[in-house]
């Protein structure tokens, strides 16, 4: 007599069927998705502000694009004075103790704002006679003489009625009005946008004298902290209309809040000094004695691990 060995297996003709249309879900799970995408990036994604240019600048602030015109021709700007990378400015430059750090790599975007920003794009523009005239003068003019006529029209545009060029008392100012102000019509056009960021090759991606630029006036700032930018304002972790955004940024940014960071003239360098030993200490947290034992006293891994513990237990 033979004995028969039950098969414990199922037979799969006994479990129930039904159909299932893989076409359909799959079509489902992309509408939703795709509604579910639409739908967050309508409510969370960055705003598409348009872009701040020297042409919306000039036509929003023509006094604030003026008066910086004439600081750029002064070299009185910041851009004037900002050092490396862009110029040999005496003293500029800021220090992590006695690290030179910004003079380290020395001068590898030479800018002169003068000549960058106002009398070469004038020069590259067809202009009037006495633009023409304008540039000659100022050109065999001294340096100590251009001072002369910058600082007189710094001076003078600074006490007329909201800083309007056209309200400026008169005074020797040389050939400077009649540069700016044809500036002022390049940038109102459009033109001085274009010149500015003209590389000499097919693509056009160098913003950095635009740029430039822009901050050395007051309408590109007071956009910004209009839009809680500022660096006061937690502007780093911050985004254009809504805030705030980059969280991660919080611990660099904390540090120009208190002192002595926010009233330091180095204070890019001490804060960018201090979270690199700051991060140097996270690396080496399991090779410090006393700090690598932390966890081990406060016995945090036995309230994460709790129910592996209490199985042992």
């Amino acid at each position: 007599m033979s004995s028969r060995r039950s098969d414990p297996t199922p037979d799969a003709a006994s479990f129930p069927t039904r159909p299932y249309d893989l076409v359909r879900e799959v079509t489902i799970a992309l509408v939703v998705v795709a509604l579910l995408t639409a739908g967050l990036a309508a409510l969370f994604s960055s705003p598409d502000d348009r872009p701040v240019t020297l042409a919306s600048w000039s036509r929003a602030d023509p006094a604030d694009f003026t008066a910086t015109a004439v600081s750029e021709l002064a070299g009185t700007s910041t851009s004037a004075q900002y050092g490396p990378p862009y110029n040999h400015s005496p003293g500029a430059g800021q220090k992590l103790g006695p690290l030179g750090l910004q003079n380290a790599a020395g001068v590898r975007i030479p800018v002169d704002p003068a000549q960058d920003f106002v009398i070469g794009p004038l020069h590259d523009a067809p202009g009037s006679a006495q633009v023409t005239a304008a540039l000659t003068r100022w050109s065999a003019a001294s340096p100590g003489q251009q001072q002369a006529w910058t600082s007189a029209y710094s001076d003078a545009l600074g006490k007329a009625p909201d800083g309007d060029p056209a309200k400026v008392a008169p005074g020797d100012y040389g050939p400077v009005p009649v540069l700016t102000a044809q500036l002022l019509d390049l940038a109102q056009s459009g033109s001085l946008d274009g010149q500015l960021l003209a590389e000499g090759g097919f693509y056009q991606s160098d913003y950095t004298r635009p740029l430039l630029f822009l901050a050395d006036g007051g309408h590109l700032a007071d956009l910004a902290r209009a839009q809680h930018l500022a660096g006061d304002q937690w502007g780093m972790m911050n985004e254009t209309g809504n805030y705030p955004g980059q969280a991660w940024l919080w611990l660099y940014t904390f540090w120009y809040q208190i002192s002595p960071f926010n009233s330091s003239s180095n204070a890019d360098a001490l804060v960018w000094g201090l979270m690199a030993v700051l991060s140097l200490a996270l690396v080496l947290v399991p090779f410090i004695p006393g700090v690598r034992s932390v966890p081990r006293w406060t016995r945090v891994h036995r309230l994460v691990w709790r129910d592996y513990y209490r199985q042992q237990h």
